[in-house]
């Protein structure tokens, strides 16, 4: 055995019993990782961890407001004047169903404070008014809902290419340090480019279920702004059979001007 085979055998050893008690748990890849790859690795943890705090918190949200929705439906279809109705939810607990239908009642509430109105243009400026307000107040709850969404789609889409760069870099790093010993054994490479690929395990770990979550509560959230928007016009229909109930029957009490409960009190028919 010459010189040469011996010193290429004594590195050998070296860099096998180096990587023999090398850590491959994944608080020991990262502990050894460069330092970039760190950096890559805390930044995807971190958007993981924020990720299932919005995942957990809208499920928890829209499975209420759906709740809600079904109780507060049922009390308006019960019968009870919408008058009343409103003056008892607006004392509990507020969601964007009765922050939507006070919208309606308020204005509604405003258009005939000094009683029915009496011309048709009028009272299609009213219906007008009262839809408006309930769809501001639509649109200003959805944009209240949607927070954390546009979080959910970045980390989605962005969290595998952060993962990627951080393998590039480790890899590249790898292969410095190959360069540097000189010495392309298996054993040498393997524990860096394991690091490396922890990184785009990490990032698929933060996008998966970002964008599984992402499509269900779009899906969620699509559907409770189209049952609101179902609403405004259920309601929107109700006010307007009761302008022209009071149109047919101008010739009785509340025909010269005058306010009246009666006029005024609707009733869902």
């Amino acid at each position: 055995m010459t010189m040469t085979q011996a010193v290429e055998r004594a590195v050998d050893a070296t860099a096998l019993a180096g990587t023999a008690v090398h850590d491959f748990t994944m608080w020991g890849m990262f502990m050894q990782a460069d330092l970039v790859v760190k950096a890559v690795m805390l930044a995807l943890v971190f958007a993981s961890v924020w990720s299932w705090a919005i995942i957990l918190e809208k499920r928890h949200t829209v499975k209420n407001l759906n709740r809600r929705a079904d109780r507060f439906e049922d009390a308006f279809w019960s019968g009870e004047p919408l008058d009343k109705l409103y003056q008892r939810v607006k004392k509990g607990k507020q969601d964007p169903v009765i922050r939507t239908f006070a919208a309606g009642m308020e204005e509604w509430q405003n258009g005939v404070a000094m009683g029915m109105p009496g011309k048709e243009s009028v009272a299609a400026s009213l219906r007008q008014r009262v839809e408006r307000a309930m769809s501001v107040a639509i649109n200003r709850e959805m944009n209240r809902l949607e927070r954390g969404m546009t979080f959910l789609a970045n980390v989605g889409s962005t969290a595998p290419f952060v993962g990627l760069f951080g393998t590039v870099w480790g890899i590249m790093h790898s292969f410095t340090a190959i360069a540097s010993s000189q010495n392309t054994s298996l054993a040498v490479v393997a524990p860096g480019i394991a690091e490396a690929l922890f990184a785009t395990a990490l990032g698929l770990v933060a996008a998966i279920p970002a964008v599984i979550a992402y499509n269900k509560f779009t899906n969620d959230l699509n559907r409770y702004a189209d049952r609101l928007d179902a609403f405004m016009s259920e309601f929107s229909a109700i006010l307007s059979r009761h302008l022209d109930s009071y149109e047919n029957s101008r010739g009785g009490v509340g025909s010269h001007g005058k306010k009246s409960d009666s006029d005024t009190e609707v009733k869902v028919a």
